[in-house]
């Protein structure tokens, strides 16, 4: 009987001793830290010029910091000066063009018109009144028949001389035509246009800073000749700095944008940088091949944005890093779902 009693008791002892490791293995497997792995992406820009030239200087070396506008390098800039003072000399031209067609013609060429119409005119009576006196010879046989052709043809040629000039007067009493006018007005246009092109040239003879950030590469040295859009500098960005990982369908409810995320790097651990998850991808894809968790390397993945919040220097190109989620005391239930998009496998 006690045999029995002892069995039992040794059976109850056991099922209490596998329900409280059981209990502790479930709250040990759901209180585990989510960590994800990822790499630092900082955008770097390609400097360069954006007209051709020969390269004057450069202010600055590899691994110097700059800041926004500040002057990286400049070309020779005698040719562009020269091109800009061209344009603007056509462009004097073609204002005192326009003025002059909307003005007129002066009163002193009118005048003068006006002369040669009465010059012409007097010619033209002229040769009209020899012309009748020749054809009453012409009827007393006293001229030749060439001799009246030649005062007819004297006299149509005075004529046609003779509204020529009234022709012309007309035309300076009236002014340019409206289609000259706007002939005009638009080789001013044109003219403005080359130089404000000329002008533009000639600043894009100084390569200034778009951003703040560090100096990776100086391509070229001064006294070469430079392609429009040749690479002069590469400069790598100082902001945004973003981490990219990627996180496993079965997480994927944690990764919310927006969620604040600690980021430890080897040099630093026991100083996280903060940042916070900016994109996830609504598309899966297969594991990269730098992600280096074991249990991701046959799954599909989401790749995630985070945004670091508080980046320096230390934070290089592709360095590794180690992501935690600031929040990780909070249960997958208590995590908004409606913020997701999955995409099945």
């Amino acid at each position: 009987m006690n045999s029995k009693k002892f069995a039992l008791a040794l059976l109850a002892l056991i099922v209490v001793i596998g329900a409280i490791v059981g209990i502790y293995y479930y709250q040990e497997q759901n209180s585990r830290e989510l960590t994800l792995y990822g790499n630092v992406d900082v955008r770097s820009v390609n400097l360069g010029f954006r007209v051709a030239g020969k390269l004057a200087s450069l202010h600055v070396d590899e691994g110097d910091a700059i800041t926004v506008g500040q002057a990286l390098g400049r070309l020779d800039d005698a040719p562009f000066i020269n091109a800009l003072n061209q344009a603007k000399a056509a462009r004097d031209v073609a204002r005192a063009n326009l003025a002059k067609a909307k003005a007129g013609y002066r009163s002193e060429e009118i005048a003068q018109v006006r002369s040669e119409v009465a010059q012409k005119e007097s010619a033209f009576r002229f040769a009209d009144s020899f012309l009748k006196r020749q054809q009453g010879l012409w009827q007393s046989k006293t001229i030749s028949a060439n001799d009246l052709e030649n005062a007819r043809t004297g006299r149509n040629q005075a004529q046609a001389a003779y509204q020529a000039a009234k022709d012309k007067l007309r035309q300076f009493e009236t002014g340019y035509r409206l289609e000259e006018i706007a002939a005009a007005k638009a080789q001013l246009i044109q003219a403005d246009a080359a130089v404000a092109q000329a002008e533009l040239n000639l600043k894009d003879t100084q390569l200034t800073a778009p951003s703040a950030g560090m100096i990776l590469t100086r391509a070229i040295e001064p006294g070469t000749m430079l392609a429009a859009g040749n690479t002069v500098f590469t400069l790598s960005l100082t902001n945004p700095v973003w981490i990219r990982a990627y996180i496993d369908e079965p997480n994927l409810n944690q990764a919310i944008a927006g969620r604040e995320i600690l980021i430890d790097t080897d040099g630093r651990k026991d100083q996280p940088y903060h940042g916070k998850i900016g994109f996830v991808s609504p598309t899966a894809e297969f594991t990269p091949k730098n992600v280096e968790t074991p249990d991701l390397r046959t799954d599909l993945v989401y790749r995630l944005r985070i945004i670091v919040l508080d980046p320096d220097e230390s934070l290089k190109q592709g360095m590794p890093v180690t992501l935690r989620f600031a929040d990780a005391n909070l249960t997958e239930a208590s995590l908004p779902a409606t913020n997701l998009t999955k995409t099945s496998k």
